[in-house]
């Protein structure tokens, strides 16, 4: 399943909206039945509104109405890794799963949620 996963975070970079960085990134998600969601980066003028494929395909997933998310891949140029911002919101979303790391032609590595934001932040500190 790891393949299809990471296929398809690089099939989703040809999807990126990404006319100022040049910098297309794709991503996918896998749901707890095996459901597959893509997404990609989609850029804005007004930079802080652009929104990172990590979260696309999250969103993706959740908005179709699955909540658990077991593991991400990540597709990039050269394998470059998941932004502060989508460390967080893999974090408080789907918690410790893998992380499938792909540069544009295959698998790189794997890492973990909380290998990459290590004393996260989340709900348990609102109480």
């Amino acid at each position: 399943m790891k393949k299809k996963l990471t296929d398809m975070a690089i099939a989703m970079r040809e999807k990126s909206h990404s006319p100022y960085s040049k910098y297309k990134v794709g991503a996918a998600v896998q749901t707890e039945n095996g459901l597959i969601f893509g997404g990609c980066n989609i850029e804005s003028s007004s930079y802080g509104l652009t929104c990172c494929a990590e979260r696309v395909a999250i969103y993706n997933a959740i908005s179709a109405g699955y909540k658990k998310i077991t593991s991400l891949a990540v597709a990039t140029e050269n394998g470059g890794m998941p932004c502060g911002a989508c460390r967080q919101v893999v974090w408080d979303l789907c918690r410790n799963i893998p992380i499938y790391i792909c540069n544009k032609t295959g698998y790189m590595k794997t890492v973990y949620s909380i290998e990459i934001l290590p004393d996260a932040f989340d709900n348990t500190f609102l109480k």
